[in-house]
């Protein structure tokens, strides 16, 4: 079992940075791809980033493209979503998602363990 839990949401102004991160209990987290994804209000949910296992490969969605990297730290058990010159259109909750397998995956069907959510909110 692996249990997720997401921190360093919070209300940013447009053009600022924050990191999100995702971590992990479970002593196999090293082993699962790790994705994020948010959800705006009124919408649906929406892959963001993932990461693979090793941290080795990497994937984003075209709107955080060249503004957000992913990173993870296996001997502590964590991942990060580095979340640079923000805009408002950002603002959603964004989760972490863990999934067993290789390849790097977008569709949520794809995870097998969801954190709770972090709300990240912009301001113009």
């Amino acid at each position: 079992q692996v249990q997720l839990v997401e921190s360093g949401g919070g209300l940013v102004q447009a053009g600022d940075s924050l990191r999100l991160s995702c971590a992990s209990s479970g002593r196999t987290f090293s082993t699962y791809a790790v994705g994020w994804f948010r959800q705006a209000p009124g919408k649906e949910r929406e892959f963001v980033a993932a990461i693979s296992w090793s941290g080795g490969r990497t994937y984003f969605a075209n709107s955080v493209k060249g503004r957000f990297t992913i990173s993870r730290d296996n001997a502590k058990n964590s991942v990060y979503l580095q979340m640079n010159s923000l805009k408002p259109e950002d603002t959603a909750v964004y989760y972490c998602a863990a999934r067993m397998g290789v390849g790097l995956r977008t569709k949520e069907d794809e995870y097998d363990y969801w954190g709770q959510g972090t709300q990240v909110t912009v301001s113009s």
